[in-house]
This record gives structure tokens, C-alpha cells and sequence, in this order.
């Protein structure tokens, strides 16, 4: 059981961090958020690759990669840009 959960984690991680990486501009987000936003976009990504019946590993992680990119856009429009106080 916590095989899978830490697998999530780390997957979530590397595909947050690579969404951030590939997408432009600053994202002032923890790396809390960044696992969040990667476990989840791997979650739609693998959903999304199992309803196109994509089995390759490749093509798998980069349709999660595209998720979560997709998700980090709509979190930055979700979160707007509010000035930071002090």
C-alpha cells in the first residue's frame, strides 16, 4: 500500500518538476504544490492515455507531463496574479 502511495509521490514530483521546467514563467509555488500538481497531472494523464489506449511508457509520461502543464496554467489563472505583501 505505501509502495504505491510513495510511488505517486515521487512520479508526482518528477512531473511537477519537469511541467514547471518546460513551462514559461515564474511559478512562485512550494514544492508541495508542485507534487500536487504533478501526482495529479499524472493521474489525467494516465486516465487520458487509457481512454486513447496508449500503452507506450513514453508517450504515457509525456501525456502527464502535458496534464500537468495544462494544470499549472489553469492554477496560475485560478490563483490570479495578486501582488505579495511583506
Amino acid at each position: 500500500m505505501f509502495d504505491g502511495l510513495l510511488m505517486y509521490i515521487v512520479g508526482g514530483a518528477v512531473i511537477g518538476i519537469l511541467a514547471r521546467f518546460f513551462k514559461p514563467g515564474a511559478d512562485p509555488m512550494g514544492w508541495i504544490m508542485t507534487i500536487v500538481l504533478g501526482a495529479l497531472g499524472a493521474a489525467a494523464g494516465g486516465y487520458i492515455a487509457g481512454m486513447l489506449a496508449i500503452t507506450n511508457t513514453m508517450m504515457v509520461w509525456g501525456i502527464a507531463i502535458l496534464a500537468a502543464i495544462v494544470l499549472l496554467f489553469l492554477w496560475e489563472a485560478i490563483r490570479g496574479k495578486r501582488p505579495r505583501t511583506a
